[in-house]
């Protein structure tokens, strides 16, 4: 075959435009099959044409599985972790829409460690001396940044790990900064939640009493202060689809419609409970599980 050959996709079989081919170990890959494969997946030339139909298949079936996610913490960074402990699974992405994007749907049980590092960046600062030359302080002068790394480490045929950074866009400049000890905290609360050191779901049982959203979570053990009450219709309320945190008829961040109101009853007191996404495990007036 010559190099300027028309080269077909063996997946879905349509033809390659030039320099839309993707190479596979026996075979050729279109850039739109390419952009259905899992975001963390790199070791496509070394796959098999029959591996990466696979792996479409399980991109598919996930991305029927996102519907029925439905996240209420949020740990934000240069990707977000969305997590529903009360089922135990998260996503990682850098997408406010984060549906669109089809993140792979990972349970704790896949998670095979969680690695957190704090990275120490400094810079040396000089003058300039009379003549305009750049000198050094005695003793040194620096500045100093700190960055706060997680990998997750993951059972999954198609990736192995995922790296974000939670500092992103905003490093402490100082150990000894409020800043600095927040993202150390949450750090480590989320490796504790994905590698089960940490049972949330006792405190995040869904939607209802006994739980409130988070979206960049803070266990410091500070007194929150009682909520003002408000109008009906300025009620707060987190968004199925992005995990935004509104109090309108809409989503601002995503559009997506407030959740209607639910009723599921108990037969054990009578109560008749109100849910918007998830009915509650448990009954709040009397403990009877439903």
């Amino acid at each position: 075959m010559g190099l300027f050959d028309k080269k077909y996709c063996d997946i879905c079989g349509e033809k390659i435009g030039l320099l839309g081919n993707r190479k596979l170990e026996d075979g050729n890959l279109c850039k739109d099959c390419a952009g259905k494969l899992s975001p963390f997946f790199s070791d496509r030339r070394n796959s098999t044409v029959e591996e990466i139909k696979a792996q479409l298949a399980y991109r598919e079936k996930n991305r029927e599985m996102l519907a029925g996610f439905s996240p209420y913490i949020t740990f934000d960074g240069s990707k977000k972790v969305y997590i529903d402990p009360a089922v135990e699974y998260f996503i990682v992405t850098g997408l406010s829409d984060w549906r669109s994007g089809n993140p792979d749907l990972i349970h704790f049980s896949q998670v095979m460690n969680v690695e957190t590092d704090i990275k120490e960046n400094k810079e040396e600062v000089f003058y300039e001396d009379s003549d305009g030359n750049e000198k050094s302080y005695e003793p040194p002068r620096y500045t100093y940044e700190y960055e706060f790394n997680v990998t997750i480490f993951v059972d999954s045929p198609w990736f192995d790990e995922i790296e974000l950074e939670l500092s992103d866009g905003n490093r402490p400049d100082s150990r000894y900064s409020d800043l600095y000890r927040e993202y150390e905290q949450k750090m480590l609360e989320l490796a504790d939640i994905l590698t089960h050191r940490k049972d949330m779901s006792a405190t995040y049982d869904g939607p209802g009493p006994g739980m409130y959203p988070v979206s960049s979570y803070n266990p410091a053990p500070e007194p929150s202060p009682v909520p003002a009450v408000q109008p009906a219709n300025q009620e707060e309320w987190l968004c199925p689809s992005c995990g935004t945190q509104n109090d309108g008829k809409f989503c601002k961040n995503c559009g997506c419609q407030k959740p209607a109101v639910m009723t599921i009853h108990c037969a054990s007191c009578g109560s008749d409970i109100e849910y918007r996404i998830k009915p509650p495990k448990f009954c709040p007036e009397c403990g009877n599980p439903f």
